[in-house]
C-alpha cells in the first residue's frame, strides 16, 4: 500500500511539473507572438511643420508633392515659399528652412557654404525663352537670342516678326532660372536693363499683358496658350530634347538640407523620389524625372552621357 501511494504521489507530481510547462510555454509564445504582430504593424505616424523656400520655377511642383505628402500625413504641415535660387539656398544655410530649393548647384553662388549642404536632386527642368503670341516667331538662332538680351537687336521685324519693339523681361540676379538662361542660352552674356520680376508666374503674367515682350520660363509654366515657347537653333523645347541632351538649356532641380535632413524632411524627400512623384507628378507638372535623363551635367556645366 505504502508503494502504491508513493507511486501515486511521483506519477501527480510529474503530470503537475508537464502541464506547468506546458502552460509556461504557451505562455511564453503567446507573450512572443503578441510582441511580433506589435512589431509588424507598428507604424510611425509623421508629425511637425516643414518649412521650404527658393525656387519659384520649383514651387509648383514642389507645393503639389507637399499636398500629397499632407493628406497621406495629417499631422504634417508643409509651407512652401518661392523667391529664388538665392533666397532658398541662403535660407537653408542659416537654417531658418529645413529645405532649399535651387535651379543651380550651390557650388555656383557666392556667398553660400555648399560644403555644408547635401544636394538631393529631385527633378529636371527644361528651360527657354518665351514671347507674347502677338510677336510672330517660334524659333530663334543662340546668336539672335543672345543680341536680343543684350539690346543689339530692339524689334522683332529685325527677326522676321511684327514691327513691335521688344521689351526684355529679366529675373533678378538670386534667380537660379536667370542663371541658368544666362549661362546656357546666352553663352554667359549679361542681359540689358528690363523689367525684373521674383516671381516667374509674374514673368508669365507681363509676357502674356505686354506687346514685344520677352522673357524666360521652365518647361513647366507652359500650360496654355498665354505664351509661346521658343525653339533654340531648331531645336524645339520638348523634354525628350531635353532628356537626350539636344536641348541645351535645362537643370537639375535641388532641393539642399544643411546637413543629412531632419527625420521629416528625409520622409518628404523619399517621398519626391517614389515612383508615384516621378512617374506621375513630375510629369503632371511639366517637369522630368532624373531617372530618365540619358546625359548628365555637373556643377561647372559639363555634360557628357550616360
Amino acid at each position: 500500500m505504502k508503494n502504491l501511494k508513493k507511486f501515486s504521489l511521483l506519477t501527480l507530481f510529474a503530470a503537475l511539473m508537464v502541464f506547468m510547462a506546458a502552460c509556461g510555454g504557451a505562455s511564453t509564445d503567446k507573450t512572443e507572438g503578441k510582441d511580433t504582430t506589435t512589431k509588424t504593424e507598428a507604424k510611425k505616424e509623421l508629425s511637425g511643420s516643414l518649412s521650404i523656400s527658393g525656387s519659384s520655377a520649383m514651387q509648383p511642383l514642389v507645393a503639389a508633392a507637399a499636398e500629397e505628402f499632407m493628406n497621406q500625413n495629417p499631422k504634417v504641415d508643409i509651407q512652401v515659399q518661392a523667391g529664388g535660387s538665392g533666397t532658398g539656398l541662403s535660407q537653408v544655410a542659416e537654417g531658418s528652412v529645413q529645405i532649399g530649393n535651387s535651379d543651380v548647384f550651390a557650388e555656383e553662388k557666392e556667398g553660400i557654404p555648399a560644403d555644408k549642404l547635401v544636394d538631393h536632386k529631385v527633378a529636371v527642368v527644361g528651360i527657354t525663352a518665351a514671347v507674347n503670341p502677338k510677336v510672330g516667331i517660334k524659333d530663334i538662332s543662340k546668336e539672335d537670342l543672345i543680341k536680343v538680351f543684350t539690346g543689339k537687336i530692339t524689334n522683332w521685324k529685325e527677326l522676321g516678326g511684327k514691327d513691335q519693339k521688344i521689351v526684355l523681361v529679366n529675373r533678378p540676379d538670386s534667380s537660379g532660372t536667370r542663371a541658368v538662361f544666362n549661362k546656357l542660352a546666352l553663352d554667359g552674356a549679361t542681359p540689358a536693363e528690363g523689367i525684373t520680376e521674383d516671381s516667374s508666374n509674374t514673368v508669365k503674367k507681363i509676357i502674356n499683358e505686354t506687346d514685344g515682350a520677352i522673357g524666360y520660363l521652365a518647361f513647366s509654366y507652359f500650360t496654355d496658350d498665354k505664351v509661346t515657347p521658343l525653339s533654340i537653333d531648331g531645336i524645339k523645347a520638348t523634354d525628350e530634347n531635353v532628356q537626350t541632351g539636344k536641348f541645351p538649356v535645362w537643370a537639375y532641380e535641388h532641393s539642399y538640407t544643411k546637413g543629412e535632413p531632419t527625420e521629416l524632411a528625409k520622409a518628404f524627400l523619399d517621398f519626391m523620389m517614389s515612383d508615384d512623384i516621378q512617374n506621375n507628378l513630375l510629369k503632371q507638372q511639366g517637369y522630368l524625372p532624373v531617372t530618365k535623363m540619358k546625359v548628365e551635367r555637373d556643377a561647372k556645366g559639363n555634360q557628357k552621357n550616360l
